[in-house]
């Protein structure tokens, strides 16, 4: 739509072409075009035409103009700086203490030991993969395998001996089971576990010297449980083989129990002694036994003097 167009959207008014005012208008020179009306008197000029459309308002402001952001000032950017690097000077001075004490530490021989085992509740360190040389693993994890053997073979026979106090056999030696459980499982695992898993990762002669007596007492009680003579209650506080054949002729039920028990305590003897032999095999070949000898024989003068 151009300039001197009209209104489009106006309604068309409609002209009788023989009434009496188109006749005039015709003679007068004025012509009519779509509802709107021009004078064509002077050929030169230029047409006039009044518009009904209302301009379009102002923009309410450029938007070409550019906005003023205010920027840290030089005196903001160097505060800043100067905090970063002190905040920098502050962590390197940090980590510098950190590995002195550890450094400290390690020169010292103190291992930091952090609780891992079991997973859903640690209550000791173990980490056989990273800590233990590779030549050494098998014999550790064989030897870890008995010390949880040493706790089944106890809980064991608690249930055995249960079910002989159920059946009559009275509560002192289900007391005593009861003993022998809380005092066999942390008690194997603070004198002799414990101590061959230290001696495995430090090499310590010391330390292989209490293992093989820890753990020859650890042998021994295993042989006794499995056997059970009539020495203390009858042998029946302990599910070995003598109170398995006397309990299964008044109770089939308890006498496997009792059996069961026995199982367990002679796999558990078994397979201590293959332990106990392959570390005093590495022992003997590293050399362990004489320095072991020194070792004692320079405490035996230091007590002397």
């Amino acid at each position: 739509m151009t300039r001197y167009d009209s209104n489009p959207f106006e309604e068309e008014q409609e002209v009788n072409p023989f009434s009496e005012e188109t006749a005039k208008g015709k003679r007068s020179g004025q012509s009519s075009y779509g509802g709107g009306s021009f004078y064509t008197t002077n050929p030169g000029s230029v047409p006039s035409t009044t518009s009904s459309l209302s301009p379009l308002p102002h923009e309410p402001y450029d938007r070409g103009t550019t906005i003023d952001i205010p920027l840290d000032s030089a005196k903001d950017v160097k505060a800043k700086e100067k905090e970063l690097q002190a905040k920098e000077a502050e962590l390197k001075r940090r980590e510098q203490e950190i590995k002195r004490r550890e450094d400290a530490i390690g020169r010292a021989g103190i291992v930091i030991e952090e609780k891992n085992w079991p997973p859903f509740f640690p209550i000791i360190h173990h980490n056989i993969a990273d800590e233990i040389p590779i030549h050494l693993q098998r014999v550790q994890y064989v030897a870890f395998t008995t010390w949880l053997g040493l706790v089944l073979c106890l809980l064991w026979n608690i249930v055995a001996v249960t079910t002989a106090w159920i059946k009559g056999e009275g509560p002192t030696i289900w007391f005593l089971a009861i003993i022998y459980f809380i005092s066999g499982a942390p008690g194997s695992y603070v004198l002799w576990y414990r101590p061959l898993y230290r001696a495995m990762r430090t090499d310590s002669a010391l330390k292989f010297g209490w293992f093989f007596l820890s753990y020859a007492v650890h042998i021994g009680f295993c042989i006794f449980a499995a056997v059970a003579p009539p020495i203390i209650f009858k042998g029946k506080s302990l599910a070995g083989i003598l109170p398995a054949i006397s309990v299964l002729g008044d109770n089939a039920l308890v006498g496997i129990f009792y059996f069961i028990g026995f199982g367990f305590f002679c796999l558990e003897s078994l397979i201590s002694i293959w332990v106990i032999q392959q570390v005093y095999m590495y022992f003997r070949g590293s050399g362990k036994a004489e320095e072991m000898k020194r070792q004692a024989a320079r405490g035996t003068v230091m007590a002397a003097v």
